[in-house]
């Protein structure tokens, strides 16, 4: 998720709440931007899929999409597929309850995050099943900080300093998914930033884009206090994490940190 939507930043601000029995005609650009906020802040869980359209150089080892379901407990369960502007990063399957988490790489996972070859072994020997172990430990540490939604909220509360965005506009209504929901369009160091919030009450957003250079990037928000999936594998499905610290002191920890900075 470090390469998440820039688009909370523009929900920064005053807030200002209206009692506008849910009709988003009668607040401002701004007003509705304040109650997404509030909303996103204020969810014990949510559904995010972010995907990066970037065009610039190929990079295996950043984000292409994340599929998550997440709660500010810490559990998740869900997908992230690695490899931008064109580069093939493989994907993999992440799964975490409490302190536990489980992953599941495919081949071109395990050959382009795990240097060496220690990736090819790995491919060879765990294609198909979950790597188990510690939330903590090293190896899956930063995938179980992706699964983290009070750190995902803390940045867009309180995230690292930017110029404040410049002033937002309401478009016309439209549609998200069959979704009715009014665009608020403003731009935020430079990036151009697009939120879409739902028309009646309670304003949520459930879609955020941002256009920088090359950077082309949409985040959509689902399933708002639905409660992650509890399933976990079985132990006939996983392998203990150790046996792939084993494999080789060449191995590396897959990169998939949390977001850096907030989009709105």
């Amino acid at each position: 998720m470090s390469t998440a939507v820039a688009c909370v930043t523009a929900l920064a601000g005053v807030p200002a709440f209206a009692d506008d029995g849910g009709d988003a005609s009668k607040l401002s650009a701004q007003q509705l931007a304040d109650d997404a906020k509030k909303e996103l802040l204020d969810a014990k869980s949510l559904h995010i899929v972010l995907k990066n359209n970037s065009t610039g150089p190929a990079d295996a080892q950043s984000p292409a999409v994340l599929d998550l379901a997440l709660d500010q407990d810490g559990n998740c369960a869900g997908s992230l597929t690695m490899g931008t502007g064109g580069a093939k990063g493989g994907t993999v399957e992440l799964i975490k309850r409490g302190d536990e988490l489980w992953m599941k790489p495919n081949t071109t996972f395990w050959k382009s995050q795990v240097t060496g070859a220690a990736g090819e072994r790995a491919a060879q020997l765990y294609n198909g099943r979950y790597v188990h172990g510690s939330a903590n430990d090293g190896l899956l540490r930063t995938l179980g900080d992706t699964c983290d939604l009070t750190a995902f909220q803390a940045r867009l509360d309180s995230g690292p300093s930017s110029a404040p965005p410049e002033k937002l506009t309401k478009g016309k209504e439209t549609k998200v998914d069959g979704t009715d929901v009014v665009p608020v369009s403003g731009r935020n160091d430079g990036s151009e930033v697009v939120l879409f919030i739902t028309s009646k009450d309670p304003h949520r957003l459930v879609r955020a884009t941002e256009k920088m250079g090359d950077l082309k990037t949409t985040m959509t928000l689902t399933d708002y206090n639905r409660p992650v999936p509890t399933a976990t594998p079985s132990k006939e499905d996983s392998v203990d994490v150790s046996k792939i610290q084993n494999l080789s002191p060449e191995a590396t920890p897959p990169q998939a940190a949390a977001p850096d900075r907030a989009v709105w």
